[in-house]
């Protein structure tokens, strides 16, 4: 007698064997058989005849520290088969963090990361952090230790290089932080206050991190145009610290971008990377915007400047005039502000237009009104393709990172749709994966990535994440006009053994089951 039987589906285990019709039988969260079990009898059934069953999808880039809370995310999350959340992306996330360094950088991220629901005044811990997820959530969560934040407990938002006492601090937590469970380091290197790291640091950190056999994850300091500096900045990192990168939401020329990975695998460089199915990013409306001498790691005096005539004046003289592409580029996501809240969803220019306002005076007027806490949508330069997403898509170190961020009223779809487009219109319709190949980069490899042992696979012994799909179906709804859609095609979920989604609809437990995982 089983607690949970998924009887007569299609298994597609995550190796990338050939799929076979099974059933898959579950007790105490793990999987105990596959195989034609006739006789066997469960708790709880699931008929998943003329269905795939996948292992649970883990999305290796997403922005769901606090965010995972929420339970439209969840259904956001599950309806696509994502089961696992990888957490504290970007170089900045809330530990170890400082009390000061709480703040800093809940307010600097809130357009990306939001207000986590669950931590006082600080400081916190990887470890208090980590038990905040544990069983929190219908979700399991992975973290990485983000450089930035453990920079900015260190040294705040200096920028220079760390003295010796410094960078051995920063180490301590970063050891520490190894010690309680997280999965690896990484670093955004176009925000602050990661942004003022030389390579000598960031190896120097991650040291520790290749020694205990887990990643150094990037956002580079450049994409696109900048992308071979950028990665060579990477693999210099690479290899001092005697660690394995993994390049965070890699867009751009796909003959450039796929030769710089396959050079450096070549090397022995044990480099992987994530990508999403759009042609549009998200950030901050700051990072997007505005140039680096104004003090952007300084809210309260960048704001200062922003309110300054004289600087307002400079911008439009030195930056905006000089940029007119970029704007028609830009989406408004999230505009926390009574009065500005009416241009969410709308182009920059057009918004700017309805205000009566040159872009640049309109921006800066947003960013005053919002605390620099305004999100955006943008398009990204032409050399990111269709056919580049494509390629990169099929390429063997690839994982899959929706880089979804969850906040505002009119956010990216690819939190609602980036898995399930994948499946529908990369899988089935063009072919870009099998579907065999699609369960080992939707899930098995980010489990061999992250040190995610008895994960990924629909096999016995390994925990009962599983995703119920049917194949003709499966497929992405949200869009950039209506973002906020759920996925369809995906039936069942369940995570270490708990059915969470149950006919497309959140499933209510006793006990969320979804585990704060960390590296065996």
């Amino acid at each position: 007698m089983y607690d949970l039987l998924v009887r007569g589906g299609t298994v597609l285990d995550g190796t990338g064997s050939a799929r076979r019709r099974a059933d898959v039988a579950v007790t105490a969260g793990r999987i105990a058989e596959v195989g034609l079990l006739d006789g066997a009898r469960a708790a709880e059934e699931i008929d998943a005849t003329g269905r795939y069953v996948m292992p649970g999808f883990i999305d290796t880039h997403v922005h769901g520290d606090a965010a995972v809370f929420d339970p439209d995310v969840q259904h956001a999350a599950l309806r696509q088969g994502v089961t696992t959340f990888v957490l504290g992306q970007d170089g900045v996330s809330y530990a170890p963090a400082s009390a000061a360094t709480l703040r800093y950088v809940s307010r600097y991220f809130a357009p990306v990361n939001g207000v986590h629901p669950g931590l006082d005044d600080g400081p916190v811990s990887v470890a208090e952090l980590l038990a905040g997820y544990d069983r929190r959530t219908p979700l399991n969560t992975v973290y990485l230790l983000p450089h930035g934040t453990i920079r900015h407990s260190v040294m705040g938002t200096a920028r220079r290089v760390p003295e010796a006492g410094e960078l051995a601090a920063m180490r301590a937590h970063v050891e520490r932080g190894l010690a309680e469970g997280a999965a690896g380091l990484s670093t955004g290197l176009e925000y602050v206050p990661g942004a003022y790291a030389d390579a000598a640091e960031i190896a120097a950190l991650c040291e520790p991190v290749g020694a205990a056999g887990l990643p150094y994850v990037t956002h580079m300091r450049g994409y696109e145009s900048e992308a071979v500096t950028a990665m060579a900045e990477v693999l210099e990192i690479a290899r001092a610290g005697r660690v394995a990168p993994h390049v965070s939401h890699y867009h751009g020329p796909k003959d450039q971008l796929v030769a710089l990975v396959d050079n450096a695998r070549a090397e022995g460089i044990d480099l992987t990377f994530d990508n999403y199915p759009y042609l549009r990013g998200s950030s901050t409306l700051t990072l997007v915007t505005l140039p680096g001498w104004l003090p952007i790691a300084d809210l309260d005096g960048t704001l200062e400047a922003l309110a300054d005539p004289a600087v307002r004046r400079r911008l439009e003289r030195e930056w905006f005039a000089h940029r007119p592409e970029v704007w028609p580029r830009i989406t408004l996501s999230h505009v926390p502000s009574d009065e500005y809240r009416w241009a969410e969803g709308m182009a920059l220019p057009d918004a700017a237009a309805q205000a009566g306002k040159a872009p640049g005076e309109f921006c800066c007027d947003l960013l005053v009104a919002t605390r620099l806490e305004a999100g955006c949508v943008f398009g990204q330069p032409p050399t990111n393709s269709e056919e580049s997403v494509r390629a990169l898509l099929k390429h063997p170190a690839q994982t899959t990172g929706s880089d979804a961020i969850y906040q505002g009223g009119h956010p990216h779809p690819r939190g609602w749709g980036a898995f399930a487009r994948l499946l529908g219109r990369h899988v089935r319709d063009l072919g870009d994966w099998t579907w065999e190949q699609a369960a080992v980069h939707l899930s098995g490899r980010a489990a061999d990535r992250f040190r995610l042992a008895g994960r990924g696979r629909v096999e016995p012994g390994y925990a009962a994440d599983l995703v119920v799909l049917d194949p003709a179906t499966v497929t992405d709804r949200s869009t950039y006009e209506s973002p906020r859609v759920p996925a369809e095609g995906v039936e069942h979920v369940i995570v270490n053994g708990v059915a969470v989604l149950r006919d497309g609809a959140l499933a209510a437990a006793h006990e969320p089951p979804g585990r704060a995982l960390t590296p065996a």
